[in-house]
Formats: structure tokens, C-alpha cells, sequence
């Protein structure tokens, strides 16, 4: 009897973050029956070049899932943290079929749609080169990037609030897979420049493109219940894109490495939720 191919999940992770630091969340998810796909480094292959509204990043996650919906025969389902939940979105609008199967829905992990006013404001302040002064464009591109061994990056990032809330094997992931040898000293895998022209290039046209591609599937939002990011952008795009499919999980806009376990099972029960749509 010939065995069921595991669903397709095509994750996308966020900014500065390679795939492998989520390897807690992931590896729950595939021993729940998933099979989990997605590329270690948005951003790094020159044939997708980052620009204003990441049109070539959603081409990148396009061209990715449909190689993997072609090897595996599932029809994928997008979910992305950060900046993979916007491309998520953004790859389901435009690309609705993919591989030759319509996609099955997008799980948004604190990944707040950006509509309205505060998408004018975002418009004028990259058209005003303004976005590049402030945060988190301004901090990520001096952002210290090297470290003598791996055990002092190690200690320098258990040192920083940000990270202080992790799971422990999420943290030693980063330092894993974050970094790497470079001309005998640890250094960072995600190019910095890079990390910062993504975020100095964040869409600002998601209300326009919803409204030119509708979406095609369904959309659950998870986000963390002390996230500044929420707070930040607000959530009335978001309920209007998820129609209320919305879960707090506990946690900062990190969530997904500081509560991984759970942030698994909140996107299992997300997926068997749209599933019966």
C-alpha cells in the first residue's frame, strides 16, 4: 500500500535570521507530519536582488515552492515569520498557484499587515531616504558582526535582553547557524547590509496589492502577546486579510524561538483550521 506524502509546509523565516535558528519550531512540526521546506538565507542570491516592495523575494519564495511542490506533489502551505510572513502573503496574492496546485493557506507568525496611514508615512519615508536614519535599518547596519570564537558570540548574545527569553537549543542554533568561520574569527551569516536594506526596503503597498490580487486562500495570524511590532503597526489589516483568525501566543515579536514548542502546535492547529475551509 503505497505510503501518503507528508503535507508541505514552505517556511520563510524573519530578517537576519537564517531558517536553521527555527530548527526547534520546524522539527516539531515535522514530527507532528509535516514536511518542512525553506530557503536558509532570503536575500543572499544576487538573482534575487532586495529592492523597494522585495518583488524579487517573493519571486524567490515563488520559484522555491514550486520546485518543492513538484518533488513532492502537496500543495504548499506558506508560513513565515517577519519578514517570511509578509512574503508569504505577499507569494499568495500573486502567485495563488504554484507548481500547478493552488496554495492551501498562509500562517502569518507576527508578521502585522501594514495598511492605511502608517503604509503613507512608510511610502514617504523611504521615497525621503528618511527610513535609512532610524530603526531598525539605523541599528542593524552597524550591528557588531564578528566575535573571537564561537563560545564569545555565544556570551554576547546571551548577554542582550533580546535574547534573553529563548529556548536554550534556539539560542545555540543562531550561534550555529547564524554564524560562521570567517578568516579565523565566528562572523555572521546574514550579511548585515543586506538584513538592513530589507528593512530599509519594507512594503508599503500591501493594501494596494490586495486589492489588485485577492487572496485565493485562507490566513491565520499568530502573534506574540507583548510584541512591539503589533503595536507598532496596529491590527486592523490584518483581521480584515485573516477574517479574525487571529491566536496570541505569550511572548515578544520572537516568539517563534523563545516559546518554539507551543508556537509549533499553535501552527499545526492553524493549518487543520484552514484545512476545513
Amino acid at each position: 500500500m503505497p505510503t501518503t506524502a507528508k503535507p508541505l509546509i514552505v517556511f520563510s523565516h524573519g530578517n537576519s535570521f537564517p531558517a536553521s535558528t527555527y530548527g526547534v519550531m520546524t522539527a516539531s512540526l515535522e514530527k507532528r507530519g509535516y514536511s518542512v521546506k525553506a530557503i536558509e538565507k532570503l536575500g543572499h542570491d544576487p538573482a534575487y536582488p532586495v529592492t523597494s516592495n522585495w518583488p524579487h523575494l517573493v519571486q524567490q519564495l515563488a520559484d522555491f515552492s514550486a520546485g518543492q511542490v513538484k518533488k513532492t506533489g502537496q500543495a504548499a502551505w506558506l508560513v513565515g515569520h517577519s519578514l517570511g510572513g509578509f512574503l508569504s502573503l505577499m507569494c499568495a496574492m500573486q502567485h495563488p498557484e504554484i507548481g500547478g496546485k493552488p496554495i492551501r493557506g498562509v500562517v502569518l507568525l507576527d508578521a502585522p499587515v501594514i495598511g492605511g496611514w502608517r503604509a503613507a508615512g512608510l511610502g514617504l519615508a523611504k521615497r525621503t531616504r528618511l527610513v535609512s536614519s532610524v530603526p531598525p535599518g539605523a541599528i542593524s547596519r552597524k550591528r557588531r558582526h564578528q566575535w573571537a570564537t564561537q563560545a564569545d558570540a555565544l556570551a554576547h548574545f546571551s548577554g542582550k535582553k533580546m535574547f534573553a527569553r529563548w529556548h536554550a537549543q534556539s539560542l545555540q542554533d543562531y550561534i550555529e547557524h547564524g554564524t560562521h568561520d570567517a578568516e579565523g574569527q565566528r562572523a555572521l551569516s546574514f550579511d548585515r547590509a543586506i538584513e538592513t536594506a530589507i528593512y530599509n526596503t519594507l512594503p508599503d503597498n500591501l493594501e494596494n496589492l490586495l486589492k489588485r490580487h485577492p487572496l485565493k486562500c485562507p490566513v491565520t495570524f499568530i502573534g506574540g502577546s507583548q510584541s512591539q511590532e503589533i503595536r507598532r503597526v496596529g491590527m486592523a489589516l490584518t483581521e480584515k486579510v485573516t477574517k479574525g483568525r487571529i491566536t496570541m501566543l505569550d511572548g515578544t515579536h520572537l516568539f517563534p524561538m523563545e516559546n518554539p514548542l507551543a508556537s509549533a502546535a499553535a501552527v499545526e492547529t492553524a493549518l487543520l483550521n484552514m484545512a476545513n475551509i
